[in-house]
């Protein structure tokens, strides 16, 4: 089998999903020859290591690149609250994306972060000058020592972090929507739910 084999097929099903017999084909026509039963073993394996995306479209299955974009197995803790909330009243998603953050990560979060998931200074200059103000600026003596730590992200030096001051019941119940919800994308959860079943974050509700 050909080293590039894997490199052979992405180039394939560039902006297309294709069959297993259409895949064999194009490779056919590049001159790579594998037998149809090897290229439906080697396709599955490329999907159990979320390399590929198998559709199944009855009677056939096909195949698509996985988008890096769309691949959720490594994406950070920033971007999977930036995309899932946007599902969230935007009056609440301020302290929402605060109170998950800080109690996953055990320590107040900075502005850079909060920048990172769609909210910017005005918006959380707002919402502090809001009477009914979720969040607060952290005081944690070991801001410093947090800032400094952090390898993944660059803060920049006395960027103010924050963490919350209010809870309600409405913030609680949608934070544990959100936490099921990123649960959910950071898992690989294929063959443990039934194909038919369409989850939204609304069946948490």
């Amino acid at each position: 089998m050909p080293e590039n084999l894997h490199s052979s097929i992405n180039e394939i099903l560039e902006g297309k999903q294709l069959s297993i017999s259409a895949i064999t084909r194009e490779l056919k026509e590049i001159g790579v020859n594998e037998h149809r039963l090897i290229m439906t073993g080697y396709l599955r394996a490329l999907r159990d290591m979320k390399k590929l995306e198998e559709i199944d479209i009855p009677p056939s299955k096909v195949y698509k690149k996985i988008d890096d974009k769309e691949d959720h197995s490594q994406a950070d803790i920033h971007s999977l609250i930036a995309k899932e909330i946007k599902h969230f009243d935007h009056n609440i998603s301020l302290p929402l994306a605060v109170y998950v953050v800080t109690n996953i990560l055990d320590r107040p979060v900075f502005r850079e972060e909060l920048s990172m998931m769609g909210f910017h200074s005005k918006n959380i200059n707002d919402h502090l000058s809001r009477p009914d103000c979720m969040i607060k600026e952290s005081r944690n003596e070991n801001i410093k020592e947090y800032s400094s730590g952090i390898t993944k992200l660059s803060i920049p030096p006395a960027d103010p972090a924050y963490e919350a001051n209010l809870l309600d019941n409405d913030l609680l119940k949608d934070a544990n929507c959100l936490l099921i919800k990123m649960l959910r994308l950071s898992l690989d959860m294929s063959g443990l739910t039934p194909r038919t079943k369409k989850t939204t974050i609304a069946d948490f509700g």
